[in-house]
């Protein structure tokens, strides 16, 4: 790799300014649709730190102008890889968006920030956004039916939450793929794996960067002087999986060594049973803060808390995930880290047509990361 301009900054992070000098150079078609410099590589080419460098490609893959290959490394997106000419027109495509969120009192507050992102692509003409249900009674016959008439209308690709709520939703999430590749079309995963622990990816993955959400909520914790934090996960999927290990993560290396507190939630509890039985958990471990797998998960936990005398959050602080509204809705305003739904809408996107154009690569996962937003559920012990 040959740098024609050093690196100039007069103002801003440093990785921004690296960051704008890469995408020029993919904008260009320097690097067609091959593979991009090596970390080590941009920083010797820069004369920067290879953290500099790392954040920059982060931030490109952040901007949908890069993709990651599992054990490859980094290659320019499919939509990158020529100049686009002012006067080509916009192709508008058809796709399905299918999100099989959880049910309970969340799920359409859930399922609204999921699709918040791809409504935004709709507006702006490069989207025809198509709906799909898969309804927990369907058979493997009529899951196939649905996707084999999606398929003759034309719809180009698939955009897919898997169900994390039981072994017979992830049965219908594999006849669902099974379906879309025989009639051909490609999917590309939003959020999590196919539920399941450890569980190997076979398809493009797009998600909120749940590690970073678990460390961050657990850093801001403990740097409130809270001793012993816990952790609420629930089912075994890759999002909760991540979080869990961001969690541990931040224990090990800020939090001097402290014992984990892991408090997985019953799955088949309803949420007027689970609230309270996470609650008396955390009273039993004798926490003083916690993460919360969702942020209605957090607003049950602080109400039941409250039921039992527990303040919060002077006694416990809690922190939740997703920023739904709920967690704005009240005078306790519950601190939860962001989910990136345009950027996740865009970068799934370009990942898509990655796919297509290169149909035969490994999968991809690309982690979006989030914002810790800061509000009254969390406050110095």
């Amino acid at each position: 790799m040959s740098q024609t301009e050093p690196l100039i900054v007069e103002s801003g992070p440093k990785y921004v300014h690296l960051s704008e000098q890469l995408a020029n150079r993919i904008r260009a078609g320097e690097w067609n649709t091959g593979k991009v410099p090596t970390v080590r590589d941009i920083a010797s080419a820069y004369e920067v730190s290879s953290f500099t460098a790392s954040r920059a490609l982060h931030l490109l893959r952040d901007q949908g102008l890069i993709v990651t290959r599992e054990r490859s490394g980094c290659y320019v997106a499919a939509s990158e890889t020529r100049p686009v000419a002012a006067t080509e027109p916009a192709q508008l495509g058809r796709w399905a968006v299918v999100t099989r969120m959880s049910p309970g009192p969340w799920q359409s507050a859930s399922e609204a920030v999921v699709r918040v992102g791809f409504a935004r692509l709709e507006e702006e003409g490069i989207f025809d956004l198509q709906s799909l249900d898969v309804r927990a009674d369907l058979t493997v016959g009529e899951i196939g039916k649905k996707v084999a008439a999606f398929a003759a209308n034309r719809v180009e690709g698939v955009f897919y939450l898997p169900s994390r709520v039981s072994e017979a939703a992830r049965e219908q999430d594999e006849w669902f793929l099974a379906a879309c590749r025989r009639e051909g079309l490609p999917v590309v995963l939003l959020d999590r794996n196919l539920r399941g622990d450890n569980r190997a990816l076979d398809h493009d993955l797009v998600a909120s960067d749940h590690h970073d959400g678990g460390f961050r909520c657990t850093e801001h914790l403990l740097g409130l002087g809270r001793k012993n934090v816990a952790c609420v996960i629930a089912s075994p999927t890759s999002a909760h999986n991540d979080r869990l290990s961001g969690y541990l993560y931040a224990l090990e290396t800020t939090g001097g060594g402290r014992p984990p507190r892991v408090i997985r939630a019953p799955e088949q509890m309803e949420a007027r049973e689970a609230y309270p039985w996470i609650a008396a958990e955390l009273i039993r471990l004798g926490v003083d803060g916690v993460i919360c797998y969702q942020d209605y998960v957090a607003i049950g936990v602080i109400l039941e808390l409250f039921r039992r005398g527990v303040n919060v959050p002077r006694d416990v602080a809690v922190a939740g995930c997703d920023d739904l509204p709920i967690g704005q809705s009240f005078a306790l305003g519950v601190t939860s880290y962001t989910y990136p739904s345009e950027a996740l809408a865009r970068t799934a996107f370009r990942v898509m047509t990655n796919r297509i154009a290169h149909p035969n690569d490994p999968p991809s996962k690309v982690v979006l990361p989030g914002i810790l937003v800061v509000r009254d559920s969390t406050v110095p012990a």
